[in-house]
Parts: structure tokens; sequence; C-alpha cells
């Protein structure tokens, strides 16, 4: 796979951080700091006689995709009917085993589809062991 930046500006150190599958796995155990920065566009809207249980998102970065545990990083941001550009961030530092990964997931319980723009970005950074 391709791991290199995609374009000027971009930068990647070390090997963790696998852009095919969007995980960042760790190669010592530590402290990490992460930060997510996701821009958002809103799309087709959902059909009437789906339900629709809000209008907010969540946007979490989990340790091993076990997003129900205590392991992750959450941040709730409500969406304003009137815009349909968004910009959503979550930042701060998790425990990693070495070889546990870290990745980002979008909880979307709006009521139309969202699309990820270009310039969102995720990164992690070893603070210490």
């Amino acid at each position: 796979p391709h791991l290199q930046p995609e374009r000027e500006g971009m930068f990647h150190r070390g090997s963790g951080l696998n852009l095919t599958s969007g995980r960042y796995t760790a190669p010592i155990a530590g402290y990490y700091t992460f930060t997510a920065t996701l821009h958002l566009v809103r799309g087709e809207q959902r059909r009437k006689g789906q339900p629709c249980r809000g209008n907010h998102l969540r946007v979490l970065i989990c340790v091993q995709s076990l997003c129900q545990h205590n392991s992750n990083l959450e941040t709730v941001s409500w969406l304003e009917s009137g815009g349909d550009l968004f910009t959503i961030s979550v930042t701060g530092v998790l425990y990693l085993q070495a070889g546990q990964y870290a990745s980002v997931f979008l909880d979307n319980t709006a009521g139309s589809s969202l699309i990820i723009q270009s310039g969102s970005d995720f990164s992690a950074i070893l603070l210490g062991v």
C-alpha cells in the first residue's frame, strides 16, 4: 500500500499509520496523543420513513475498535439545520500496548448522509512510555 503523504503540507514519519486501513498501530507501549479533524458535507436526505434518532454527530477514536469501553476519545457536535458543511474534532491521550491500534469512528444520527471531505486528518504522536 501507498503510505506516503499524498499532497504538500502532509507529513508521515514512522510505520505506525496505515492509510489503507485508517489505523494507527503503536510500535511500542506508551501514551499517545491523538487528534482527528473531519470536514463533512451533507449528502442526500434519508427517506421520510426512516427513523431519526437525533441531530448530532459523535466522532470517536477507539482502541482495538472497542468504542463501548473506556479506551476511547469522544466528542459530540449538534448539527445546525442551516449549513451543509461541518467540521468536528476530537483530541486527547490514550495508552496503547505495543501492537494495539487506534482508529476513527463517526456515529451519524442526523437525517442525512455525510461525506468526509479532503483536508480531514488523523494523527498520533508518542508522548512517552
